[in-house]
């Protein structure tokens, strides 16, 4: 299978799940199984194979953006970073449904921190919280609340 047809593949995938969880967040299915179990695991399936075929087999590395961005110059590479972010933005999301639901808030509210979770990861948790916070005065952390005095 080539690299531009797994990008596809998982591409819509994930858009699979980001659909269900803005339109029908309620069906049973969707943020309990599909889009926080399935499609993410689906995707961390094919991460797998792509880091354990190909991850060794160029320059590069963490331990600094230079080599960052030589590990990156490797296709393979490059493509499973790009099915890491779609699996784990959208396990958050499924996340953000699920405590939206648990904690009472109105499903409209939730969608623009789905969104920008899709678009922008960090950015949309970072909104989902300030929602949080804002309407129900606690925040989760660790599985602790804490209140806002």
């Amino acid at each position: 299978m080539s690299l531009e047809t797994i990008f596809s593949t998982c591409g819509t995938l994930a858009m699979l799940g980001w659909l269900l969880l803005i339109f029908v967040p309620r069906w049973k299915w969707t943020a309990r199984f599909i889009a926080a179990c399935l499609v993410p695991l689906a995707l961390a399936v094919v991460y797998l194979v792509l880091v354990a075929t190909h991850f060794g087999q160029s320059e590069g590395g963490f331990g600094s953006l230079a080599e960052v961005s030589l590990l990156f110059r490797n296709p393979h590479n490059l493509l499973a970073g790009w099915i890491h972010y779609l699996a784990f933005d959208l396990f958050i999301g499924a996340w953000e449904v699920r405590d939206a639901q648990k904690i009472g808030l109105h499903h409209l509210l939730v969608v623009p921190c789905l969104v920008l979770t899709f678009l922008l990861g960090p950015i949309g948790l970072l909104l989902y919280f300030g929602l949080r916070w804002s309407i129900k005065r606690k925040l989760l952390i660790g599985g602790v609340e804490h209140e806002r005095a």
